[in-house]
Order: C-alpha cells, then sequence, then structure tokens
C-alpha cells in the first residue's frame, strides 16, 4: 500500500529530477551547486529519501527555484496523469506487497521515466472510463490475478480452518449450519436473527448485513440451508484470521477497497474449508475422475454429500485439482440469468489458463452453444413448463474452439440463486484437455458426452452458419479488413521493389 509519506517522496523527487533535467546538469553538477552529495541526490529523485528543511532550501537555489515551489504537491501539465494516478484511492488501496512489489519499486520505476510512465497511465485512465471500468472491477482483477498467482489454492487458510475445527468440533460431530450458529454466539458473542421481506424490506436481495457495532449478523430467511451454512462460515473466517476492515452486507458491490475484497474472499474461502476439508474433498474427486462413463448423478451425489451450493463445490474442486492434482490449466466462471431473458451475465470467472478463448470479454455475448449457457436455458423453460423438480442440474460438454483447435471439458452445476427472485446461475469448470487430464478422467472417451464447436463470444467467433448466434462477428470482421489492408500493402511494395 502506498503511503502518504512515499508520495511525498516521489513527488518531490520528480520535481527535483525534472528541474535538473530542463536546465541540462548532471547530478554531479548539482551536488557541486548545492553541496549535497551525489549519492543522496540519485536517493531524493528516486522517491527514497526527503531532505531536511536546510537541504532542500540550498537545492532550490542551486535548481532557480524559490523553497514554496518545489515543496509544494503541484505538478506541471505533462506529469499531471503522475499526480492523478498518485492520489487515487485505487493505488492507496492496492497492496503491491501481495504482487512482492515494495512501494519504493513502483517509485523507482516512475521516478527513472516520468513521461513515459504518465503517458502509460494516461492511456490505461482514458481506456477505463472508455469501457466503464470502475474500481469494482479493477479490484476484481486484482484479486483473480492473486488467485492466479497462487493456483487458487491458499495453505495458510486451510491450516487455519483444519486447526479451527480441531479446537472446536468433537470427533465425528456433523459440521452444519446450527453448530456453526452456535459457535459465532458462545465463542465470538454473536447475536445472530434472520429477517424477511416484511421485517426488513431494505434488505430483501441480500443474503446477509451485518451490524459491526452490535455484534450482530441479520440473515435473509429465504437462504437454503448450504447459502445459510457458508453464510455462517464466513463470518466465522473474519474472526479467526482477524480480518476487520470487511464488507458489512454480502453483495460485493457494497465493497469500497481491495483489502475488503480481499478479506472477503479470504473469509469466504475459510467458509468453504470448514464445509469440505481438502482431504475428503480429493478423496470424492478422485473417485468421480476415474469413472469410465460421464455420469451427471454422480457429481450431484457429491454436492449433496457437503451440502454445497454449486459454487461452493466448483471452487473447492479447483483448489484441490491445482493442488492434490497438479491439475491448473483450468477456468472457473459463473453466469446469472433472469428466467426467460435472452442476457446472461458473467458474474464471477477466473482463469489459471492464459489461453484467450477462454476469456469473457466485457459487454460481449458469450458463446450460446457453451454448456454454461444452455442449462440455464433448460433450468428456465422447466421453470416455466413447471417441470422443474428444484433440484440442481449438472451437465458436461467437450468443447472445441473454432479459432485454435485447442479442446476443454466443461463440467456445469446450475440452481436458481435465492433471495433474488428469478435468477438462475450456472458455476462452470473448464480444464483443458491435454495428456495430463486424459491421464487423470476416465470418463474423456465416453461417446455420450456431448461435444460441439464453440468461440469465445459471438463477436469474436468466424463460425459460419451458427443458429445460436446472437450478433454479428464485429472484431472478426475487422481483423479481416486489417489484414487484406496489410496484404495490399505488402503486395504494392513488391511491386515496386520488382520494378526497381
Amino acid at each position: 500500500m502506498l503511503l502518504d509519506t512515499d508520495r511525498l517522496k516521489l513527488i518531490f523527487g520528480l520535481k527535483v529530477r525534472q528541474l535538473r533535467q530542463q536546465q541540462g546538469i548532471t547530478l554531479s553538477t548539482l551536488a557541486d551547486r548545492s553541496g549535497v552529495s551525489v549519492s543522496y541526490l540519485n536517493e531524493i529523485e528516486s522517491g527514497k529519501k526527503y531532505p531536511k528543511s536546510e537541504k532542500v532550501l540550498v537545492l532550490a537555489q542551486a535548481l532557480g527555484t524559490d523553497y514554496d515551489t518545489l515543496v509544494s504537491m503541484k505538478l506541471n501539465k505533462a506529469l499531471e496523469p503522475v499526480a492523478a494516478l498518485l492520489k487515487s484511492p485505487v493505488l492507496q488501496q492496492l497492496p503491491l506487497e501481495i504482487f512482492g512489489i515494495q512501494p519504493t519499486d513502483l517509485l523507482e520505476i516512475l521516478a527513472q521515466s516520468p513521461n513515459r510512465f504518465s503517458a502509460f497511465i494516461r492511456t490505461i485512465t482514458e481506456l477505463s472510463q472508455h469501457y466503464g471500468i470502475d474500481s469494482e472491477q479493477f479490484f476484481s482483477a486484482t484479486l483473480r490475478s492473486v488467485q492466479a498467482l497462487h493456483d487458487n489454492y491458499f495453505g495458510d487458510i486451510e491450516q487455519a480452518a483444519e486447526s479451527f475445527l480441531a479446537e472446536n468440533v468433537a470427533p465425528n460431530e456433523a459440521v452444519n449450519d446450527e453448530l456453526l450458529a452456535a459457535i459465532l454466539r458462545q465463542k465470538f458473542g454473536f447475536v445472530i436473527e434472520t429477517f424477511d421481506k416484511k421485517t426488513q424490506p431494505q434488505f430483501s436481495i441480500l443474503r446477509s448485513v451485518f451490524l459491526s457495532n452490535h455484534q450482530k449478523l441479520l440473515i435473509n430467511e429465504q437462504l437454503t440451508p448450504e447459502q445459510r451454512f457458508f453464510t455462517l462460515g464466513r463470518e466465522i473466517g473474519y474472526q479467526v484470521l482477524q480480518m476487520h476492515n470487511r464488507p458489512l452486507v454480502s453483495s460485493v458491490l457494497e465493497i469500497t477497497s481491495f483489502e475488503q475484497m480481499f478479506n472477503n474472499f479470504r473469509a469466504s474461502y475459510f467458509a468453504g474449508c470448514l464445509l469440505i476439508s481438502q482431504a475428503e474433498m480429493s478423496h470424492a474427486l478422485n473417485g468421480f475422475l476415474r469413472q469410465t462413463q460421464w455420469n451427471d448423478h454422480s457429481l450431484l451425489a457429491i454436492m449433496a454429500h457437503f451440502k454445497a451450493t454449486p459454487e461452493m463445490l466448483m471452487q473447492r474442486v479447483s483448489n484441490v485439482l491445482t493442488s492434490h492434482f497438479k491439475i491448473n490449466q483450468l477456468f472457473l466462471v459463473r453466469f446469472d440469468n433472469v428466467a426467460g431473458r435472452n442476457f446472461f451475465l458473467n458474474s464471477k470467472s477466473l482463469h489459471l489458463t492464459n489461453d484467450p478463448q477462454t476469456q469473457v470479454a466485457l459487454r460481449e455475448h458469450y458463446c450460446r452453444r457453451s454448456v454454461s449457457l444452455r442449462v440455464l436455458q433448460e433450468i428456465a423453460t422447466q421453470q416455466q413448463n413447471n417441470t422443474w423438480n428444484e433440484q440442481p442440474l449438472c451437465r458436461a460438454q467437450i468443447v472445441t474452439y473454432h479459432a485454435t483447435g485447442t479442446q476443454y471439458l466443461i463440467i456445469t452445476l446450475a440452481k436458481p440463486s435465492p433471495p433474488k427472485p428469478q435468477l438462475n446461475s450456472s458455476v462452470s469448470l473448464g480444464l483443458l484437455i491435454d495428456d495430463q487430464l486424459r491421464a487423470l478422467i476416465g470418463f474423456l472417451n465416453d461417446p455420450a458426452l456431448p461435444q460441439d464447436v464453440v468461440g469465445p463470444t459471438c463477436e469474436r467467433c468466424a463460425l459460419a452458419n451458427c443458429a445460436e448466434r446472437v450478433v454479428p462477428p464485429i472484431w472478426v470482421k475487422k481483423q479481416e479488413q486489417i489484414q487484406a489492408v496489410q496484404e495490399k500493402v505488402a503486395l504494392f511494395n513488391k511491386k515496386n521493389d520488382q520494378r526497381k
């Protein structure tokens, strides 16, 4: 996290460097004029040191300016984007240390080439404004990067959850929502109450609200037992991991800083560990993957056994696949759909593979051939025809991306997502099909497993005569036009060379 003192050092160093370069003098010359050593001047310009008042005064005189101008936080027009970045709450909240970056590292980059960095920041800012990228989306992207760095497996949280269970749950005692509620009340002094549309209409679409001043947790009574377990487990996670800067409501839209989002993720991960231990998940997953025939009921039985939601189960599957089975070429996506509407929102995603074909572009239309969307259409049809039996659906599909020929096994779980009315959600796990996956999964060659050719989005898919296409392949057409122009230019140059 960039501190105010770091920002002060950097701006002062940038101004000294800029004034020195405008006068065309070296560090040695400035050292001779001011009596400040070259090494200390270098640390000043790198944003590592801020001199005392008497040295600021001699530097101002040596640079032909006055004391007040040199110590002010104002930068000229060329460096305005840098100043805006340094004042940005996004940068202030971003924990650089998670990525192994110290604030001084960033300061040094800025100090070494402020004009180029300024142009880069201006470009990023304009792009974010043009595409409407807000702080929540930026924090989400940062969180996904952190997850990818760890292959979505966090051993410290796994260990904390295992220690908590060993200390608070008797051997063979069932871990359920009633037990977690009791622990919250007795161990952490919580007051737990439920609410509905009548008692708290302003919270009707929220799963939970935490009143920190009263250590009170309000839980929407429309939640399923699985959702209630997760909500209680996450609250325990906040307490055990001692994370106090946290969102007070269940919606990520209320998150105001990256620290809150990261803490929310860690507490959620902790809840998943309470529900499904990595050892149990590894055992269940091994049996499921070794089957020689695809069987959707097998995965549904595992989900029922652990009393998990589709998202909780798929998250734990991804945790264990990377850590215990060394399968890390995968992606995890969630789509939300209001029954009857042809709009699908990609509300959550994680990509451990760098394959751009699996990425979901903002404001584009995800491939309707994908099982992730087809299962939502299936649920909506059953609901409209009153044939849905209120049980989650499990579907699988082998997809071949049209542009590259790469193949993925997609496994999807879908169900309604209370308390939001008429909202259905699917959670899909995509696994790159390579020799390692073929050796692990027994049902990959099952002829009953559906297969289809897909694109990442309609806009980026060149597949002809696609009945499911929603919009034209705009991006593909643009690339074809660019390529055609390049070929014409190359041909023109070739003819000119031959004439010479």
